[in-house]
């Protein structure tokens, strides 16, 4: 220390490791007295050499160095209490077997680094106010193989519970084992029953000139002996040579290579020899390959990395690479001499195929995690389920140990540790905990940081890691396997700007605790919670168990990888207030705004419901006769980032980058909020690649919007998984019609993007291999199926490319997946392809081909896509009615009388309101009708509508009807409300055209027939994807008095033809681009439309003119 505090040297550390044979006394005084050496002579050494700047080497800094510990060897007596206090420190010298351990009061416990195993049982081991427990240190980690076993199940602690190793309030923990890569990714293919193995190969550095030998054990590979002769120089070589060789023992394998030259003195005894081991034919050349396949219960994996610290016993995970999570394996890690840096031997062979390649651009390599480490903390099992209610459930024991750190404790580093039967079924023990302990970095006064890193998590029964009330919190390199329950699981909302750096998760499983954590039986039969009555709807209740789940969108997930959940991977999900103990420490609402932290390189596969969801809440009151569902079930949510996650302010996108998504079977991503932006995602073997959907419920939302960038999405992808007894989904796909697993059935509609609603914006994405089959409608593009709600004219998609695709657009006909095709959405789907790289008409609209709201005699139909290409301005009308809620609309424009469109309402006819959100074409006339008496309250909100964008409407009312009419300008963030004017009666239509106050929102008129005509004219400005103005939503209500026992309010009859207009089209048809066509790169064209004249190209030979010409058209 004087040294160092006085001489410019630098000043490095090192480790003397104890001999085996040594005790853990003498060791340690051996060690002392080496460390002692080495300083001085470096120090000496830098004297003598006069030099100012010099490495002086001092000794690391192992906890089991300290001077001052006492030996302590306690014996095995499960009756034993130990206290470790008042300023005692001990070292733990030799396996010991106690009934509980307490540190507090200055005490410390500190584990010897031996070359001896030492296993710790206790039932509990609890780290106090000034109590410390050391295993290793981060410029020491710990060496020797120890294990601290959790056994027991009573003296519950009222705190920690039971079968646990806690730190309380002032406690320190420090555990930190060998490191070890933790998880990487297969480099090479791996196939069920191959071996991988190439494990002889022939190297060049064998030797120089002449004839070189390897003897061979035919079960392992190894190369048992090697000589080398000189046969080019020396007769007496081949002499010896024939000699060798006739010595060899029966059995093993014989390689033989020629460096360089080696047949100038090569006697016939040496040929002969060898004809005798079956050489038919001697030939010498200068230079040979060899390799040999063993044929042995084994494999070898080739890794992405090297396995740095990985060593022969060691058990790794390889993930599933196909829809099913069940398809991932275990291995144990073999010897191998002869294995390259980055390949690994395991025992046995492969059960399924596990991808390790990039497939048709998607990177599906799968992850291979280390489960073993040099230090374990296990929970001691029974070998059944007993005594509690996990036991309708699990056959099996779920009372595992679990370690849970508590607020204001003093420091907690965790690393290098495998955790195995872990966790409990019941509430608050997981295998790691950090409960409500505010902020656990800098920011709350520790330095270092808090952390949890390079942990194995394994065959546990109740989550991985598990962060509530804590912030800040350093979650990094961390493979959780075999779990029930959630598991890398943020708790109750408040938990912020904790991190997870390249955490793997896979084979998650449901659990009983929260409704989110179970499966459907378990959602039905656990009523705990719910009101009288109250009858469980798994989908919508439960069913959401996850590998990430987040309660706070401020926390970062950084290279992380969900490979196998029986639901979700990544749930992003938000607690309107804090729940829990966590109840207060924010205000409503706070989480649905808080803008996303980072959430980059990350990936999901082979999950059920979706590689990623952002979406809905949890319920965050008790249940009551209004509400049966128990606290905390799933309930809808709406996510809008906005800057201080204040909703005044501006909006901040929440962006997900590099994402990749294959072999979910519902969902590669669904993803509700706004704003929210994807660049340079991967999306692969989903049922649905993307759904973008909505921040909110209009007139709530103010029209975000989301978008996809600079994507990849692939339909069906060469990785065509493999056929099992179990997998009732396998079937013909792809173009060449091979079978392979499929993620929902065999006709179901598999979309790469699924339009919901919007407003989206889909930019510079390839779609590749989607292929419809007969019976199968497969596209690039889709809708939602059995959409209730309303879709935005402005969903915008620009440069796309297609590569290998039978149908780029779908837009859904009744039958298998899509019904009758009669609900709302179902009916006003459209998008606008900007440069026309989808319809090869720039800035054309693509609309269902029956909506006649939108048509106009000059749009183009696609048959095969069921779908029109228009050109027009549109809009949307939203129209909420009132006094009955029950009933259907007709909307019918004026210039297709004949071609009404029924809408039922995108609520439940139980509603109190009902709700109608047409899509439009502006400038034009429509009339409203009514399959039952007119509502008494009709409210007309205008949406998308630019300044003077306007639309004439007469609505049906019976005869004799009184009206109170006024439009007002309505606040959605204030909820204020500004009348803007109250309208007068004409009896001539022409009024309603040209006499309209602009201070007003529309003029009105009733006729003879009892149509209110009404023309809505948008008076303000509406910024790009909002849906109303900036002054806010521009709107009418009308309320009105209907005669009693009046009949259904349908006046078509009446109406028309009356005020029939002849179609016109406004907006001009674009040109189509030259030479383009609407079949792709690898399409099948089917019959080719050449009425606009020209050349159509195709890049493979489909058809040959020759000697031809065109005339006329």
């Amino acid at each position: 220390s004087w040294f160092q505090s006085r001489v410019p040297w630098t000043w490095t550390s090192f480790r003397v490791d104890s001999h085996p044979n040594n005790s853990p006394t003498g060791s340690s005084v051996l060690m002392n007295v080496c460390e002692l050496a080495v300083v001085l002579f470096s120090v000496l050494m830098c004297v003598v050499l006069s030099q100012k700047r010099c490495v002086v080497l001092l000794p690391e800094a192992c906890p089991d160095k300290e001077p001052g510990l006492q030996p302590w060897m306690p014996g095995h007596s499960e009756d034993h209490r130990v206290t470790i206090g008042y300023g005692r420190k001990v070292l733990l010298t030799t396996s010991a077997t106690v009934h509980s351990i307490e540190i507090l009061n200055g005490g410390k416990l500190v584990i010897a680094d031996t070359s001896r195993p030492i296993l710790l049982r206790t039932k509990h081991i609890l780290i106090g106010n000034k109590g410390e427990l050391h295993i290793g240190s981060p410029d020491c980690p710990y060496k020797g193989n120890l294990t601290i076993s959790l056994f027991g199940s009573d003296e519950e602690h009222g705190y920690f519970g039971r079968k646990y190793l806690g730190v309380g309030t002032g406690g320190t923990l420090e555990i930190h084992g060998q490191q070890k890569l933790s998880w990487t990714f297969l480099n090479k293919t791996l196939h069920p029953g191959e071996s991988n193995q190439n494990n002889y190969l022939f190297q060049r550095s064998w030797g120089n000139r002449g004839i070189i030998i390897h003897v061979i054990d035919p079960k392992t590979g190894e190369v048992l002996y090697d000589d080398r002769f000189d046969t080019y120089r020396s007769k007496n070589e081949s002499h010896r040579l024939a000699k060798y060789v006739d010595g060899i023992e029966e059995g093993l394998i014989l390689a033989m290579v020629v460096n360089d030259e080696g047949s100038n003195n090569l006697e016939d005894s040496a040929k002969k020899s060898l004809t005798r081991l079956g050489s038919k034919h001697i030939s010498i050349r200068p230079q040979a390959s060899i390799s040999i396949d063993i044929l042995s219960n084994s494999s070898v994996l080739e890794l992405d990395e090297q396995p740095a610290g990985w060593r022969p016993g060691d058990r790794v995970v390889v993930a599933s690479t196909d829809y099913s999570m069940h398809q991932a394996e275990e291995f144990t890690l073999l010897p191998c001499p002869t294995c390259s840096p980055h390949q690994v031997k395991v025992k046995g062979k492969a059960q399924f195929i596990h991808m390790g390649e990039e497939v048709d651009g998607v990177d599906m390599r799968a992850e291979v995690g280390l489960l073993s480490r040099n230090i374990l903390l296990r929970g001691e099992m029974q070998p059944g389920c007993y005594g509690n209610e996990a036991c309708k459930f699990f056959q099996f024991d779920t009372f595992g140990g679990h370690l849970k750190v508590e607020r204001g404790f003093k420091a907690v580093h965790i690393s290098g540790v495998e955790l195995q039967h872990m966790g409990q079924q019941t509430m608050g023990h997981y295998p790691v905990h950090f409960h409500m302990n505010g902020d656990v970095d800098r920011r709350g006064g520790y330095d270092p940081p808090t952390f949890v890193s390079d942990l194995s998590i394994h065959h546990s029964f109740s989550r991985c890691v598990t962060i509530h009330g804590s912030n800040g919190l350093l979650v990094k390199n961390v493979v959780g396997y075999d779990t029930l329950g959630h598991c890398y699981f943020t708790e109750d909302g408040p938990e912020e700007r904790n991190t997870f750096d390249h955490c793997l998760g896979l084979m998650v499983r449901a659990g009983t605790l929260l409704p989110s954590d179970r499966d459907s039986k378990m959602c039905r039969d656990i009523t705990d919670g719910a009101f009288p009555g109250y009858v469980a709807n798994p989908r919508q209740d439960c069913s959401a168990t996850s590998t990430f789940w987040i309660a706070n969108p401020n926390n970062n997930l950084i290279n992380c990888a969900a490979a196998g959940s029986e639901e979700t991977g990544f749930w992003f999900l938000f607690h309107h207030v804090p729940t829990g103990p966590s109840e207060g420490l924010y205000s409503p609402g706070h989480t649905e705004h808080t803008p996303m932290g980072q959430f980059v390189n990350n990936r999901a596969h082979s999950n059920y419901r979706a590689g990623m969801i952002l979406d809905n809440g949890v319920k965050t009151t008790q249940a009551n006769d209004k509400d049966k569902r128990p606290f905390l079930s799933l309930v809808g949510a709406r996510y809008g980032p906005h800057q201080d996650a204040d909703p005044f302010k501006p909006r901040v996108p929440a962006l997900v980058h590099h994402f990749v998504a294959y072999k979910n079977q519902d969902h590669g991503a669904w993803l509700r909020g706004g704003d929210v932006w994807l660049d340079d995602c991967q999306f692969a073997d989903n049922g649905i690649g993307l759904t973008l959907a909505s921040g909110g419920t209009f007139p709530d939302d103010d029209g975000s919007h989301q978008q996809v960038k600079n994507s990849l999405f692939v339909g069906e992808s060469e990785n065509r998984g493999m056929p099992l007894p179990d997998n009732s989904i396998w079937g013909p796909g792809g173009s060449d019609l091979a079978g392979r697993t499929l993620p929902r059935g065999v006709d179901f509609p598999i979309r790469g993007i699924q339009i919901y609603d919007g407003p989206i914006n889909v930019q510079n994405c390839t779609f590749r291999k989607y292929t419809a089959l007969d019976g199968r409608h497969t596209s690039a593009f889709g809708f939602r199926l059995n959409n209730s709600w309303q879709s935005c004219p402005n969903n915008n998609v620009t440069d796309i490319t297609f590569d290998h695709i039978t149908s780029r657009v779908f837009f859904g006909e009744p039958g298998p997946w899509f019904s009758q095709m009669q609900m709302d959405g179902d009916k006003t789907t459209v998008f606008h392809d900007i440069d026309g790289s989808v319809s090869e008409y720039p800035g054309a609209f693509l609309v269902k081909e029956d909506n006649w709201l939108l048509r106009h005699p000059d749009c183009i139909d696609v048959p095969d896509w069921k779908a029109a290409i228009c050109s027009g301005k549109y809009a949307q009308i939203y129209i909420q009615t009132r006094n009955p809620a029950n009933l259907n609309m007709y909307m019918a424009r004026d210039e297709y009388p004949d071609r009404p469109l029924m809408l039922e309402g995108a609520l439940g006819k139980r509603k109190h309101y009902q709700q109608f959100q047409p899509v439009v074409t502006l400038a034009k006339g429509y009339t409203v009708h009514w399959d039952q008496a007119a509502p008494a309250e009709v409210t007309i909100w205008l949406i998308n509508f630019n300044k003077n964008d306007w639309i004439n409407v007469g609505i049906c009312y019976p005869k004799g009807t009184t009206f109170t009419i006024l439009s007002d300008i309505h606040n959605r963030l204030t909820k204020q409300t500004r009348k803007t004017g109250v309208f007068m009666r004409t009896t001539q239509r022409e009024k309603v055209n040209h006499s309209q106050d602009k201070q007003r929102g529309c003029s009105c008129r009733v006729v003879s027939c009892s149509l209110l005509f009404l023309k809505v004219t948008a008076h303000n400005d509406r910024e790009q994807f909002a849906f109303c103005s900036v002054k806010g939503c521009e709107r009418v209500k009308i309320t009105a008095v209907i005669p009693k026992g009046s009949p259904p309010s349908n006046c078509l009859a009446q109406a028309y033809p009356r005020h029939a207009e002849l179609p016109v089209v406004d907006v001009p048809m674009p040109k189509k681009i030259p030479n383009a066509r609407l079949v792709s790169v690898g399409e099948d064209p089917g019959s080719v439309d050449l009425s606009d004249g020209g050349f159509w190209l195709f890049n493979k030979p489909l058809l040959t003119f020759k000697h031809c010409k065109t005339e006329g058209t």
